[in-house]
């Protein structure tokens, strides 16, 4: 009767030529795929290790170009809450621990840039995870940089890509680039509409194209008809110089004032009436 130790024996030698053939088979199956075709199985087993590793190299490349690419579309930056203290109207409950703000004045703190709501006391204890909401984030100019890029969802701020294309589109080429400066009127107009209007372009004419379906019909085809002459007239811009700012400039008081408002306040609209003209000329076709 065979001895335990042998049919120990005999076992671990069966385990080994299954494993064995496993692995020919793998290395058969590797060596096909890739279209290689080998003399011998020595030859096989000579070429296998070369070839897992470099599988092994290409397939690590692959998950940390992944992974980078990931990185790259979604900002992972970390920002701590901005806690002011708040009073609530009515009753609130704290959104850390779940209990009951008492008082009547000055309850807790609210996240300036989230809109979270804590006790004064939780607000030391709750993790640097603020995701700021453009509902409280409404500057570009003299933002935090981080809570900036988080309420846009962004890499950097798209200030800085926009100045750039533009300066690398039109302007390496100018004397004094960066050395001349800008007029301050101008430059204040530029700053204003970046905190008034961050809106992807896309949407802001979609939200033009919803307001003008608000005009009465006859309204918006008088509109439409001279949106679409003043479109003709900067065709001919270079003998004109009228293109669609300079028109923006002329037909938007007289076309965008409201009744309501007095001299003082329709001052401070100019510049907006500018650009909703400008907007109007330049996308006319698919505006209306």
């Amino acid at each position: 009767m065979p001895s335990k130790e042998s049919w120990s024996g005999r076992k671990t030698n069966k385990a080994a030529v299954h494993k064995s053939k496993q692995e020919g088979r793998q290395q058969d199956l590797l060596i096909a795929a890739l279209g290689m075709k080998l003399g011998s199985p020595k030859a096989s087993v000579t070429i296998w290790q070369p070839l897992k590793l470099f599988a092994y190299s290409q397939l690590t490349s692959l998950v940390r170009r992944a992974t980078l690419k990931e990185n790259e579309q979604i900002p992972k930056y970390e920002k701590v809450h901005n806690f002011k203290v708040h009073t609530f109207r009515g009753p609130h409950w704290c959104e850390y621990c779940a209990n009951f703000m008492w008082g009547l004045i000055a309850q807790g703190v609210k996240c300036a840039d989230c809109g979270l709501n804590v006790h004064k006391q939780c607000s030391k204890m709750v993790p640097n995870d603020c995701k700021p909401d453009l509902k409280h984030v409404k500057k570009v100019y003299s933002c935090d940089l981080t809570t900036l890029v988080k309420a846009h969802t962004t890499k950097r701020p798209m200030v800085v890509d926009m100045c750039i294309r533009e300066i690398e589109a039109r302007g390496l080429n100018s004397e004094g680039l960066y050395r001349v400066s800008g007029f301050s009127d101008l430059i204040e107009d530029v700053k204003m509409a970046f905190d008034r209007e961050i809106m992807d372009p896309d949407e802001q004419l979609e939200t033009l194209h919803e307001a003008l379906k608000l005009l009465p019909p006859a309204h918006c085809e008088t509109l439409r008809y001279l949106m679409a002459h003043l479109k003709r007239v900067t065709l001919h811009e270079k003998e004109n110089l009228m293109n669609a700012e300079n028109l923006g400039i002329v037909f938007g008081p007289t076309l965008m004032r409201s009744p309501e408002l007095d001299a003082m306040a329709a001052l401070n609209d100019i510049r907006y009436q500018r650009l909703v003209v400008e907007l109007l000329i330049k996308n006319e076709d698919i505006l209306f």
